[in-house]
């Protein structure tokens, strides 16, 4: 289980983003908790999420090696 110290209120989380220069209202980010596409918990009406999830928002996408990709996958699209 995530100590305590793991969940954010969604202020911080906004203010993780905009140290980033990537800006979100709270609401925004409350928003995607209750949808699911962050982890959170609501206590005593506020809600929480996860700051290592909202720092992996600010990671750049992991580029794949064409050795990587399954062999065959694309050769029907050349016919």
């Amino acid at each position: 289980m995530p100590a305590a110290a793991d969940w954010i209120t969604l202020g911080e989380a906004a203010e993780i983003l905009a140290a980033a220069n990537v800006k979100f209202r709270p609401e925004t980010i409350g928003a995607w908790a209750r949808s699911g596409r962050l982890s959170s918990i609501k206590l005593g009406g506020r809600r929480y999420v996860r700051r290592g999830e909202v720092r992996a928002l600010l990671a750049a996408p992991r580029r794949v090696r064409a050795e990587d990709v399954q062999p065959g996958l694309f050769e029907d699209l050349s016919s």
